[in-house]
């Protein structure tokens, strides 16, 4: 071969290498979120369903735990609040007599691997040594976490002491703390543990954690650095270019779900111990590797990749399929809104999580009806009939709003919500078996209720009076839009549910759907009350009725409403209300509209460095899960065209923006169906 062909030879493999190194980087970009600046953190929660680890800027920290559904007394006479948990993992490590911090770091980086679940902090110290720390909130092992620990020693050998280390929350009583090794044959078991009451002492809290070393144990002390607060310390000769590996494992267990949770807690970390650290990290990856098989791919739009898989991330992190529970508006990542449970789940995470994992979907409907009859006698004791769902719900079932927020006590609209999420479940599944001892039971409560909460008009009609609806801001509202919208459409799906299990629906069923008021100003737009007079609204009521509720359906209409409702809008409202809309104009044809609105859902709401969401532009409250929720739905059931009908899923006109190149959904629905859009 000449030099001329050999030339040739070696640029078209440069080109071939250098085109699969730059797709490599891509592909890892739509995965990985990394960051070298925390001059303005917001940590992302790493978390399982159980609980949610908040990360700190600082090496090898953890800011706080946050259980799911474990809830104690706010205050003496206040409401349920979801509870902390003894915080396991945090290290602390000491070389020179120097403690690494983040400010005395160098080459400071946290990567979010979203693929992995996992968050990898890494830092230069003083020039002695490289550290790497990956945190892990174990899929496996729910109520589990690890940080898996890397030093390098870089100029010479170096003695580094670590100490791995339980915090007890300041508020939590009866605190008791210790260090034991047990001993089975030749097995040594080194545990740390702290187990105390929550503030009102309704659970029993334990945590234990140990050291994992992939060689020999080196020698434990225990340090107590206070009543709430010890740790485990070891010292360690390290090598000049030599990488030392171990980590510093942990379980948070309470008497919620544990009659011993003191013991239960030391039998997870024992297992973590005892040769099970490869084995567990590679459980949970391949638990995510199951859970990404529901994915969202887009081609030329690097952010907006980002940011929707960010979004689907978090709404995976925070449910699980066999838990039971529901997600709070900020998921596992904070204690806002005491983590309760509102309409968030079932209007805004629920439909984008019931067509990726049905088994979730399953899980997410199990809280509400495993907390029905609580929603029955509430019923009761305000006269009504059927099953009425509080606002804010906790693990009791019962009402868990402030009393001093009308929304609690008037915001009626998630009785419907839940009714609605039921019957789109047998959509998809169609499982009639569910539907008969699952779905109709909950579907014919919520029905009942609305017959029971309506009121005949002299003209035939009927009224839903003096409720909160979807816009918080008018109190006292009749024939609210939404509110008789979902009425309408949940006692709609009563009737299919009932036909389709052979049986009669009741009769009042039909009737009241077809006769709810709805009032209109003189050109046609639809009035989001009866005396609504232009004012200003927190969030989309009326264009709820476009979607999710397909009520109002003609194009004219649609674009009437929409034309109407967003100027009014307030800017301080939370985020969902510009994903209905940007919903509704990708179903209108309408892309580059679509896309604007998109954006503004989230983009004014996102937290440096990991682009975390708050519930408002104005607000630093992340990681708000319901805007999640709303994105997803902007981008499956608007660009994508995506509807979830009585026949299951169908795609109707899709619309991309022309920044994307192309969109993909993968594992849709039952069958795990791929959609493919293109430009």
């Amino acid at each position: 071969m000449n030099t001329y062909y050999r030339c040739l030879c070696l640029l078209a493999l440069c080109v071939v290498f250098c085109f699969g190194v730059n797709a490599q980087t891509k592909q890892e970009a739509g995965w990985v979120i990394e960051t070298n600046d925390y001059s303005d953190y917001t940590g992302v929660a790493i978390a399982n369903g159980r609980i949610g680890l908040l990360p700190s800027k600082e090496p090898g920290k953890t800011k706080a735990i946050i259980l799911n559904h474990v809830f104690d007394k706010e205050s003496k006479y206040g409401v349920s609040k979801v509870l902390l948990g003894i915080n396991f993992a945090n290290l602390e490590i000491v070389i020179e007599g120097d403690t690494l911090k983040a400010d005395n770091c160098t080459s400071w980086t946290q990567k979010l691997d979203m693929k992995n679940a996992a968050l990898t902090s890494t830092c230069r110290f003083k020039n002695y040594a490289d550290f790497s720390f990956t945190s892990y909130a174990l899929r496996g092992m729910p109520y589990t976490g690890m940080i898996d620990v890397e030093i390098i020693p870089l100029i010479r050998n170096l003695k580094v002491q670590v100490g791995g280390q339980i915090v007890c929350p300041n508020e939590y009583k009866n605190v008791e703390s210790g260090f034991r090794v047990m001993q089975d044959l030749d097995a040594r078991m080194p545990v740390l543990q702290t187990i105390a009451d929550s503030p009102f002492e309704k659970h029993q809290m334990a945590t234990s954690a140990t050291f994992i070393f992939d060689e020999e144990t080196p020698e434990l002390k225990h340090s107590v650095k206070g009543a709430y607060h010890h740790e485990l310390v070891f010292t360690k000769e390290l090598k000049k270019g030599e990488k030392y590996s171990f980590a510093w494992a942990g379980a948070a267990c309470t008497s919620q779900n544990f009659d011993d949770p003191k013991s239960e807690s030391e039998r997870m970390v024992v297992f973590q111990l005892l040769g099970n650290k490869e084995s567990v990290i590679e459980r949970h990856q391949e638990l995510w590797e199951e859970l990404w098989q529901g994915d969202i791919v887009i081609e030329g739009d690097i952010e907006s990749q980002q940011d929707v898989r960010l979004a689907l991330y978090h709404l995976y992190s925070f449910s699980r399929d066999d838990s039971n529970l529901s997600i709070p508006p900020m998921g596992l990542s904070a204690q806002g809104y005491n983590g309760h449970v509102f309409w968030d789940t079932e209007l805004w995470m629920y439909p984008p999580l019931l067509v990726f994992n049905q088994g979730i979907a399953h899980s997410l409907l199990n809280y509400r009806f495993h907390r029905l009859e609580k929603a029955k006698k509430k019923a009761a004791n305000f006269g009504y009939e059927g099953a009425m769902f509080p606002w804010e719900s906790d693990d009791t079932g019962e009402e868990a709003t402030p009393t001093w927020a009308l929304t609690g006590t008037f915001e009626h609209h998630i009785t419907a919500d839940i009714g609605i999420a039921f019957w789109n479940y047998y959509r998809l599944s169609k499982d009639k078996q569910w539907l008969k001892e699952v779905g109709f039971p909950v579907l014919k409560e919520v029905a009942d209720f609305w017959v029971s909460r309506s009121v005949k008009n002299e003209d035939g009609s009927y009224s839903i009076n003096n409720v909160v609806g979807a816009n918080e801001f008018y109190h006292h509202a009749d024939d609210n839009a939404f509110t008789n919208g979902a009425a309408k459409t949940a006692l709609e799906y009563a009737v299919k549910a009932a036909k389709e299990l052979d049986l009669s629906p009741n009769s009042q069923w039909s009737k009241i759907s077809k006769a709810l008021r709805f009032h209109y100003f003189p050109n046609g737009t639809m009035k989001e009350n009866r005396t609504y007079n232009g004012e200003v609204i927190k969030q989309a009521d009326v264009n709820l009725l476009a979607y999710p509720l397909n009520i109002v359906s003609k194009p004219e209409d649609i674009r009437r409403d929409l034309a109407y409702y967003e100027p009014k809008m307030a800017p301080e409202g939370p985020a969902m209300s510009h994903s209905v809309l940007a919903v509704l104009y990708a179903r209108l044809g309408e892309a580059d509209k679509a896309f604007e609105l998109f954006k503004r859902a989230y983009e004014p709401n996102k937290r440096p460095p990991f682009g975390a969401l708050a519930e408002s532009a104005f607000s630093n409250n992340p990681y708000f899960a319901t805007g999640a929720g709303g994105m997803l739905q902007s981008v499956i059931f608007g660009f994508a065209g995506l509807k979830i009908t009585d026949e299951g899923i169908e795609q109707g006109n899709t619309c991309l923006p022309k920044q994307w190149r192309s969109l993909t959904i993968k594992g849709i629905g039952c069958d795990k169906k791929t959609y493919v859009i293109e430009n």
